[in-house]
């Protein structure tokens, strides 16, 4: 359906950390941002309440889209890195829209790879064009860890895919691997690859290969880490300045699996259309993925019978994190 001349749409972007919430003026079948604003997430005790601070009143919405991560079963969500029920019925009846849609945070930030420019990717792999429009596979590592694709329908168009992908069998590739595999399950009842494959995740590898060396903390990381800080921002930061060789070898690990489970995602989907790096994390770790000595292409390409045709995907980092925003930006339109 196309959408109307001008209107105004309501897109969010709903994490575990943060909330990013923007207000869109459609016009010329394109949606223009007019304001955006990050909120904390833990200082809301719901999305109505971050959505009534954030529109004060003053705007008349036409359509509304967030990106929420968890399933949407049915118009609800219950996300397990957020404490909220959100119903769409409900957010729809709040802001005085006869609909409101709620989706996949990745479903969200499948649609905003299609709007990147040149100056927001970076090429990790060239790989080679696609025979035709193919499948597009889309992961990224945040709060959480998300999976998604974007499958080539009629009339150009794309139709992203909500997964919960993150959430399956962390399946070990080496023996140190399986020694972190093993480590993690001692206190989780279920390993799944966003054990490993997050902030929390990156964490956690740093735990185990702490635990099973005798090298001491050094103390400037465990005050700083002691003091409230993001510890994985402490981890990744001492790895990239080489300042503590735990640190290098927990990041490494990380990229690593990245790029495994990258491919593994590539693999499920044939997505010879690309392979698209989202999230928080990785522009942040950035000279650890194209490092020519980097652990994630390798890993990437490691599929055996299958790692002939791995090469030709192109393979890019995005850098925009605002994506998951443009994205719900966009669904919300096409509500019109």
């Amino acid at each position: 359906m196309a959408a109307r001349a001008t209107a105004t749409v309501l897109a969010g972007d709903v994490g575990g950390t943060k909330i990013h919430l923007g207000l869109y003026r459609v016009a010329g079948g394109k949606p223009e941002i007019v304001r955006d604003r990050i909120f904390p997430t833990r200082d809301f005790k719901s999305l109505e309440d971050t959505l009534a601070d954030f529109l004060g009143g003053r705007a008349t919405i036409d359509a509304a889209c967030f990106g929420v991560p968890g399933p949407v079963i049915g118009g609800i969500a219950r996300p397990v890195n957020v404490p909220w029920t959100m119903e769409e019925r409900a957010l729809a009846r709040v802001l005085g829209v006869s609909g409101a849609r709620l989706i996949n945070d990745l479903e969200a930030t499948a649609y905003g790879m299609l709007y990147l420019k040149e100056s927001e990717i970076v090429v990790l792999q060239a790989g080679e064009p696609a025979p035709g429009r193919a499948p597009i596979a889309v992961i990224a590592a945040g709060t959480g860890l998300g999976e998604s694709a974007l499958l080539p329908i009629e009339d150009g168009r794309w139709r992203s895919v909500a997964t919960e992908g993150g959430h399956v069998d962390f399946a070990p590739r080496d023996r140190l691997q399986t020694e972190l595999l093993e480590f993690l399950a001692r206190e989780f009842d279920h390993v799944s690859y966003e054990r490993v494959l997050s902030g929390p995740g990156l964490v956690n590898i740093y735990r185990f290969l702490r635990a099973r060396g005798p090298e001491p903390e050094p103390r400037w990381l465990a005050e700083r880490m002691a003091g409230g800080e993001d510890a994985a921002a402490a981890i990744s930061e001492a790895a990239l300045a080489r300042r503590d060789a735990r640190c290098v070898e927990a990041l490494e690990m990380f990229v690593a699996i990245y790029g495994a489970e990258a491919a593994n995602l590539a693999l499920k989907y044939l997505a010879l259309g690309g392979v698209y790096v989202g999230g928080g994390i990785a522009p942040r770790i950035l000279p650890m993925l194209t490092a020519a000595e980097g652990g994630f292409v390798r890993a990437f390409l490691a599929k055996g019978r299958l790692s002939e045709m791995l090469a030709k995907i192109p393979v890019r980092v995005a850098l925009n994190e605002a994506a998951a925003l443009c994205g719900a930006a966009h669904c919300a339109m096409e509500m019109l």
